[in-house]
């Protein structure tokens, strides 16, 4: 009997945090195929997956979803659609990105301010990424392809601090979804800075830290053609690199 107990809670343990690729919903195919949405931005949902993304995030309508680092908004217009009605989106620029954004001739307030004149649902935030903080408690935080960036040495920050912060945001129960390019668990750990790449036990490991619980990975962002050894920005694979996919979760209680 005992033996028989510790089986059914190992495979519980394993069934919380299994690799998950669930069909998207009808609300989330039309977040994605939304006409508002820029050529520049279409292009791209075929390595991007917007739609299994927004499934495994568990983005719907009525919840609150904060953007952190949305670049130029490719997620941010997604989610502005897909929470509709009753819904809103915070696209959360942190102090090190702007200044990021503005030495690439980039103004994220004026690209902002045309996706609000879009979406009437959206807010925009700029502080301290370690002071990570919102208007109200938010049922998901979520972060593509940047969490690597915060360890470099141009944002000069402890991410501990950053998902400490995070977690204190978030609704109990609430989840903390982080994607990014996958690094060898074998490369040094200055693979940030050479490849722009981060090491998924790194990521798993400074959550935990923080009270997350691990809930759920998926691997619909896994190719083939990327062995993990080339910069992100290289031609062959830029687009098309492994990422990781983790779902983090504030515990209820």
């Amino acid at each position: 009997m005992k033996h028989a107990t510790l089986f059914l809670a190992a495979a519980a343990l394993m069934a919380s945090t299994a690799l998950v690729n669930a069909a998207p919903t009808a609300k989330m195919t039309a977040a994605v195929a939304d006409s508002a949405r820029p050529a520049a931005d279409t292009a791209r949902d075929e390595n991007r997956k917007p739609a299994e993304m927004l499934e495994f995030a568990g983005i719907t309508p009525g919840k609150i979803v904060v953007d952190l680092l949305p670049g130029s908004g490719y997620f941010t217009r997604i989610f502005a659609k897909a929470v509709e009605p009753g819904g809103r989106v915070y696209a959360y620029f942190g102090t090190q990105y702007d200044a990021r954004l503005k030495s690439q001739g980039r103004d994220p307030d004026n690209q902002m301010a045309d996706l609000k004149r879009v979406y009437k649902n959206l807010g925009v935030i700029h502080g301290p990424l370690t002071q990570f903080v919102t208007p109200e408690p938010v049922d998901v935080v979520w972060t593509s392809l940047n969490y690597h960036d915060m360890h470099n040495k141009s944002y000069n920050m402890d991410v501990n601090e950053v998902n400490k912060a995070i977690f204190k945001s978030l609704k109990p129960g609430g989840l903390y979804v982080v994607l990014d390019h996958a690094a060898a668990d074998s490369a040094a750990d200055d693979v940030t800075e050479t490849l722009h790449r981060i090491k998924k036990s790194s990521v798993i490991k400074e959550a935990q830290a923080a009270g997350f619980r691990l809930v759920t990975e998926g691997n619909a962002l896994q190719y083939p053609g990327d062995d993990g050894s080339k910069r992100v920005f290289e031609n062959d694979i830029r687009g098309k690199t492994n990422q990781f996919m983790l779902k983090f979760q504030k515990p209820r209680r």
